[in-house]
């Protein structure tokens, strides 16, 4: 096998199996990705597995804390040392979702302690720090005994006093506090011995007032930008997330020296939910945090072919040039000369990729095994891309066969009636098979809000359907015309177009209409 495609083959498939030093060499910059990740709105970053997410989050924490800000990134797989307590359904969910918050709060203060110790400057004063960090954790867990109660107390004491005292403890996640006086028995004494049994229930409770002021006051002693990456967020079961995300709109989101960037796949995310009082729980998008960047608007091939081509080109020597480094190939264009037998080949792989590195990265790595010691060719890509569908995504969906038959009903209508390999529904047409589809990577999002001059103020979403649906009709009769068919401007002539806009005078033959699938087939 040739050095090439032997490097090919070594080439990272998920960000998480690199360290840092290899994230930030190999990452590639979106349009105005980084410069808007870089500023201090708080916001989410959505896109599907592979499209990069973790990628951009780790290349963001590296250059900010090159500035001297504190970075907290926090992957949600990893929070909880209960394993399966988050998902396990048999407890209440005010118990799964306050472990939650604490395990989580207790991550972020972690990490922040941790920055502060190792920093090797010295320009934090510990203590005045440590005090603070002490008040945090105490305000973040506070234990609260059940019914059916026994409590057995031992001790010698030579001075002892008796006050009267009021505390404010928080008794759920959403509301606020309550009273809670009496008498307050304290025993001081350099001779004191105590057995506490506890029987009975405890119930966490999370302050989010005392929180969120010792957090603020925290940040103030620390004088520095703290920057948390919450990333993963789908892996958070959905009906805890808005209690999450209500945990961080109240004890971060006003922190004016805190900014929090959430990386999360929209199909699987849940932020808010709305209580029997009708009062909203969790964060409002547009309002209390914004939508920056959805990763799979970009690069796909049918969207902006040239803009395609420039970031699979900079992906592949950027990861190339980090693992060679004593590669004589020290540009993106000599790297695809050398690598590919002509330049359609590559094009063709892009289109492939479906603008999704992950499954670039796997695609190419097939492709350079059926090369060998030869440039990846045409046949290389399309086997690859066949396999890597087969072996990737098809076989995952197959799990679920309604989503399984969904597919397969699609690609006879679209590629089989229609010759074509896109698809139109309705903006307002939400659909759980659909979400599924287009989360497994079978289905593309290209556009959104295109219309048709014969249906004004209706809008759709152009859906594509992945290149290995119809990889072995290439060079076929039966390989798709264009992305679909539609008449533009004035003509009555219909042509499949490859770019879509946003008006056509007419889209009629594009729109599926799903009521037919639940109809006749599922």
């Amino acid at each position: 096998m040739n050095e090439i495609n032997t490097t090919f083959l070594k080439l990272s498939k998920r960000a998480e199996t690199k360290d840092n030093a290899y994230l930030v060499n190999t990452f590639v910059n979106v349009g105005p990705l980084f410069t808007i990740l870089s500023n201090k709105d708080h916001e989410i970053l959505y896109g599907r597995r592979g499209t990069g997410k973790t990628h951009a989050f780790a290349y963001l924490g590296d250059s900010l804390k090159k500035s001297g800000d504190i970075v907290i990134n926090v992957d949600l797989r990893t929070i909880g040392s209960n394993g399966g307590i988050f998902s396990d359904s048999s407890l209440p969910i005010t118990e799964r979702a306050t472990r939650l918050l604490i395990d989580t709060l207790s991550f972020v203060i972690d990490g922040i302690i941790e920055e502060v110790i190792s920093d090797e400057s010295e320009k934090y004063d510990l203590s005045i720090i440590s005090p603070l960090a002490d008040q945090l954790w105490d305000a973040v867990t506070e234990i609260k005994v059940g019914d059916n109660v026994e409590i057995e107390i031992d001790e010698v004491s030579t001075n002892s006093s008796t006050n009267e005292e009021s505390a404010r403890l928080n008794v759920s996640l959403i509301d606020a506090s309550f009273e809670l006086g009496g008498k307050n028995e304290r025993s001081k004494s350099l001779d004191t011995s105590q057995k506490v049994k506890r029987q009975g229930r405890e119930h966490h409770r999370v302050n989010f007032s005392s929180v969120f002021k010792i957090l603020q006051r925290l940040c103030q002693k620390l004088n520095v930008q703290i920057w948390i990456l919450f990333d993963e967020w789908a892996e958070i079961p959905q009906e805890l997330q808005p209690y999450l995300a209500e945990l961080v709109r109240r004890t971060i989101l006003p922190n004016g020296m805190i900014t929090v960037k959430i990386a999360a796949i929209e199909q699987r995310t849940n932020l808010s939910l709305f209580d029997s009082k009708n009062t909203r729980i969790g964060i409002e998008e547009g309002a209390d945090i914004s939508t920056s960047q959805n990763l799979d608007e970009y690069m796909v091939f049918d969207n902006d072919e040239t803009k395609a081509l420039e970031f699979f080109k900079e992906l592949l020597f950027h990861h190339y040039s980090s693992i060679n480094e004593s590669s004589s190939i020290k540009n993106p264009d000599d790297l695809v000369n050398q690598a590919f037998t002509q330049l359609n080949t590559f094009h063709e792989f892009v289109r492939a990729t479906e603008g999704v590195p992950r499954d670039a990265i796997n695609i190419l790595g097939i492709a350079a095994t059926k090369a060998a010691d030869s440039k990846i060719s045409m046949e290389n890509i399309r086997t690859a891309a066949r396999i890597w569908f087969s072996r990737g995504k098809e076989k995952a969906i197959s799990t679920n066969e309604n989503a399984f038959n969904l597919l397969q009903w699609i690609r006879d209508k679209v590629i089989g009636e229609r010759n074509a390999r896109a698809f139109l529904l309705r903006t307002n047409h939400k659909d759980a098979l659909i979400d599924y589809l287009f989360d497994a990577r079978v289905i593309h999002l290209v556009k959104d809000n295109v219309s048709g001059k014969d249906e004004p103020g209706v809008r759709y979403n152009v859906y594509s359907i992945d290149y290995g649906c119809y990889v072995d009709l290439m060079n076929t009769n039966n390989a798709p015309k264009g992305l679909f068919e539609a008449i533009e401007d004035d003509s009555e002539n219909s042509i499949f177009v490859d770019v879509p806009k946003n008006d056509y005078r007419a889209i009629r033959r594009a729109i599926l209409d799903l009521n037919e699938f639940y109809e006749n087939v599922a």
